[in-house]
């Protein structure tokens, strides 16, 4: 039995992830997610409790997995930005689904489940965290803050799946590689004396 919930309840974390992305929170419905998954609304709120939580955990799911799949190195920042580039090329329903975080979520102060995640709390102090070790190491420049530096990285990682379709429409002869070289070299100027 237990087997066929877990199994269940990927179907629903999968359904979700599609019905998030496109329509974000306020636009999912839970009866469409239901039907994706084969299931019934009664699953969702019996496994995640709401369609907020619900969106945490599907969030949270794609945070983990992202961090898991392309963990940072503060010695190779260039390298990062580039790996993480490429998995937001593999998987845009990671930026699209933080976007919706950022938009729907801004300002929730624990009031709901979707609100602060944990597992990105925990990334980030990692992050910061490593980041600091090299700045007193003489290995990354310290005119930045450690979360600076890293918010620099993370944005400029982010740079071509945060823009609007009309400044898309500039880059359509761009291909993935110059994207990917662009972003490497930001960085890497960034990070230049």
């Amino acid at each position: 039995m237990t087997g066929n919930a877990e199994a269940t309840k990927a179907r629903l974390l999968q359904a979700a992830t599609e019905e998030f992305s496109a329509r974000g929170l306020a636009g999912a419905r839970v009866d469409r997610i239901a039907a994706a998954a084969g299931s019934n609304k009664a699953q969702i709120y019996h496994y995640f409790g709401s369609k907020d939580a619900l969106f945490a955990a599907v969030f949270d799911g794609l945070v983990v997995q992202t961090t898991s799949a392309v963990p940072m190195d503060a010695d190779d920042l260039p390298g990062y930005a580039g790996r993480l580039f490429d998995s937001y090329v593999q998987h845009p329903e990671v930026q699209r689904i933080a976007a919706w975080h950022r938009l729907e979520q801004s300002g929730v102060d624990g009031a709901s489940g979707a609100s602060r995640l944990r597992s990105i709390e925990d990334s980030n102090r990692a992050k910061v965290a490593a980041i600091a070790a090299a700045q007193a190491d003489g290995r990354l420049p310290d005119r930045w803050q450690p979360e600076e530096l890293l918010g620099l990285v993370l944005q400029i990682a982010a740079l071509w799946h945060s823009s609007v379709p009309e400044f898309d429409d500039l880059l359509a002869g761009h291909a993935h590689e110059h994207r990917r070289t662009v972003i490497v070299d930001a960085v890497r100027r960034l990070l230049a004396d």
